[in-house]
This record gives C-alpha cells, sequence and structure tokens, in this order.
C-alpha cells in the first residue's frame, strides 16, 4: 500500500521521470491488490504532475478489488488501464486517432497499418 514515506518516494521517483521530453509512464499495479482514498489521492498527484509535463501516465494488471475502489472514487475516468504492461506499453506505439473521423492523424483508416518507407 502507497502511504506516508513510501508513497512520497514513490512520487518523487516518478517525479524524476517525467522530467524526460516526452516521456510514457506504465504503473505495473500487479503487486496492488488494495487500494484506499490515500493511494488514489497520490496517483491523482502523480497523474497531474505528469500532465503538467505532457507526460502520458497508464495503469497495468489493476486487481479487481482496486478497480472497483478506483470506479468507486470515479478515478477509472481519469487512467487508462490494461490487462498487462504489454498492452499499455502497445498503446503508447499506436497513431492517435481523429474521433470524429475514424482516421489516423495521417488520413488512414484506423484499421490500416503504417508500412515500413
Amino acid at each position: 500500500m502507497l502511504s506516508g514515506k513510501g508513497g512520497r518516494l514513490f512520487f518523487r521517483g516518478l517525479e524524476r521521470s517525467t522530467n524526460i521530453d516526452r516521456a510514457c509512464i506504465v504503473l505495473d499495479c500487479s503487486q496492488v491488490r488494495q487500494i484506499d482514498r490515500s493511494a488514489i489521492y497520490l496517483l491523482l498527484c502523480c497523474l497531474e504532475d505528469a500532465m503538467m509535463r505532457d507526460v502520458d501516465v497508464k495503469l497495468a494488471a489493476v486487481s479487481s478489488e482496486a478497480k472497483a475502489m478506483l470506479q468507486f472514487t470515479g478515478a477509472d475516468r481519469l487512467f487508462e488501464c490494461f490487462g498487462t504492461k504489454a498492452e499499455a506499453i502497445r498503446s503508447f506505439r499506436q497513431l492517435p486517432v481523429d474521433a470524429d473521423s475514424g482516421v489516423n492523424v495521417d488520413g488512414n483508416p484506423r484499421w490500416a497499418r503504417k508500412s515500413a518507407v
């Protein structure tokens, strides 16, 4: 559980990681079984700091208990959650999609893969 000194150390470590230009952070939650309001507050502080630095943060392998608490507090709407670290990492490599037209920013349909040149 993240609280007190552990929470401060976590936040400082994450803050150091966000000093990289256009960093992408995946928080591996596979060892987290329960999450309380103070841990959610810590996650929200980290997300706020990351957003100010233009850094993307995603959660991976969130337990059903932790996911329920994220949903209960409404924090689930702020974090993208993935089943595995690999899925979360792959999501950073996908081209952004224009929500209105359903095409990637390069003009290709969502389902089209970009070929290597």
